[in-house]
């Protein structure tokens, strides 16, 4: 027999279990820490940029005319 949510609520509810929320931010976080590595680490970490010029959508051969 299925369960209504609010019937898994009040099991779980009898069991101890609360409704938690993450905190918005680690309370362990080091802003400047942060800063420096998104200037150094990640600009040799993500990947080059594409040449700017017509790119074919599919990776087959366009339509011989």
């Amino acid at each position: 027999m299925p369960l209504s949510i609010r019937g898994v609520w009040e099991l779980l509810r009898r069991q101890g279990w609360s409704c938690q929320r993450p905190a918005p931010r680690a309370v362990e976080r080091d802003d400047a820490a942060v800063v420096g590595w998104v200037k150094e680490s990640w600009p040799r970490a993500k990947p080059p940029r594409r040449r700017s010029g017509h790119v074919w959508s599919s990776r087959t051969r366009p339509l011989s005319r």
